[in-house]
């Protein structure tokens, strides 16, 4: 823990004041109770907020629409034909890979079913798909489905990495003994890099290196790690990950997700996959009568032309990203992150505790607290001072105290009403 903080008003506006990115809270819509005053949001790791910039970006393409009809493909501002390709880079550098890996596409699970079509391959004897035993249900869903698929019964397919007895975290050397021990009956490790409810950051490296050291092909969910924390994808060695925009990344509900596949598999064309017509070779897409052939790198698992609005409003929050740059925003993050955990640890109280790693290399922004014989009252609480945090059953109360527009002045001013409704 950070030392020689103060539990004061007056010091967090100090830190405030010392927050070289402070400004840019300022370029986000911030929710206002009726008399215009901001609410203090954490809620981040379910929706981000909308950047001002946003509205500008999708109205270009509206304008352009009108404008230009079918030629907006090529006339637009931003042509709409390549406009996936516009996010390619920032997105790279968010995640850590190379352009070649990445790509905007989709949504999460669909891109999860995508890319175990290439990275799922059962045989008999080599089948089984290792989870975390708390992973967020879509994800358990995808693998359970895809073990039907295959023909194989989930109740003997499906591995999960589980905490110890009493604890809420996971332990690295409890997936090695599983893989010591089932190794070559596993086909695929799909684990969530950040887990939604814990806040637990796990060593994405060694989780791969562990797996392909047992043949198994090796995923990571990055749903709440993608804007938060720096998972350097390519230096890890995963084949692939997936992920969502509308949380860190703040692209709007519902919005694209993206994908990342290693660029060790990027010219194998023999890899196994369901194809479309944008994953076909760009200077003969529009030659109906070409046989298949497939791009090389992430861009080979497109099926479709892509849904400009929604690429708008990524494009208008990647923008944000690229200018600020992952180093400063991980940089602050810890320093907010530290200063909220040694508030919570202020508060006299045996109701609550933080169940999050206590060591900032092992979560992002989030931190999970349990609540003792819990209910959602505590939560309602906070909604009802203007406070959004995330209840998740059966006692936790998730808060993500976002670097590009939450303040040092929200994580005290947090503290003390959570002080008050206990």
């Amino acid at each position: 823990m950070i030392t020689g903080l103060k539990a004061s008003l007056e010091y967090a506006k100090e830190l405030d004041k010392k927050d070289k990115i402070s400004y840019y809270r300022n370029q986000f819509h911030i929710p206002k109770d009726k008399d215009g005053k901001d609410w203090i949001y954490m809620c981040g790791n379910s929706l981000g907020l909308q950047p001002k910039t946003t509205q500008q970006y999708i109205q270009q393409e509206l304008n352009d629409w009108a404008n230009f009809g079918v030629e907006g493909h090529f006339e637009a501002k931003n042509p709409w034909m390549p406009y996936h390709e516009f996010l390619t880079d920032a997105m790279a550098k968010v995640v850590g890979a190379n352009p070649l890996e990445v790509v905007i596409m989709n949504t999460l699970t669909t891109n999860l079913h995508l890319l175990m079509v290439s990275f799922y391959q059962p045989t008999k004897t080599k089948y089984k798909i290792v989870i975390e035993s708390d992973a967020f249900p879509s994800d358990r869903y995808a693998v359970e489905s895809q073990l039907h698929f295959h023909g194989f019964d989930p109740k003997e397919g499906l591995i999960e990495w589980k905490p110890r007895k009493g604890e809420e975290l996971l332990h690295i050397d409890d997936l090695e003994e599983i893989l010591d021990h089932q190794g070559d009956e596993i086909a695929l490790l799909l684990i969530g890099g950040l887990n939604y409810y814990t806040g637990q950051y796990l060593d994405i490296k060694k989780i791969a290196d562990l797996g392909h050291a047992k043949e198994c092909m090796v995923g990571i969910d990055l749903a709440h790690g993608v804007g938060n924390i720096q998972p350097k994808l390519h230096d890890s060695g995963v084949d692939f990950a997936a992920w969502c925009t509308y949380k860190y990344l703040n692209s709007g509900p519902g919005s694209l997700g993206g994908l990342f596949v290693h660029e060790k598999h990027a010219y194998n064309k023999d890899l196994k996959r369901f194809a479309g017509w944008w994953s076909h070779n760009k200077k003969t897409r529009f030659n109906m009568r070409q046989e298949f052939d497939v791009m090389p790198g992430a861009e080979g698992y497109q099926l479709s032309n892509p849904p400009i609005l929604s690429m708008a409003a990524i494009k208008a929050s990647l923008d944000i990203f690229n200018e600020v740059g992952m180093d400063t925003l991980r940089k602050k993050s810890i320093a907010l992150t530290g200063y909220f955990e040694f508030l919570i640890h202020q508060i006299d109280t045996d109701r609550i505790k933080i169940i999050t790693p206590d060591n900032p290399e092992e979560r992002g922004c989030q931190l999970s607290i349990q609540v003792k014989n819990a209910d959602k009252s505590l939560h309602q609480k906070l909604t009802d001072h203007h406070i959004i945090t995330d209840w998740r059953e059966p006692d936790v109360i998730r808060c993500a105290p976002t670097p590009l527009y939450n303040s040092f002045e929200d994580v005290f001013k947090m503290t003390e009403v959570l002080k008050t409704v206990l």
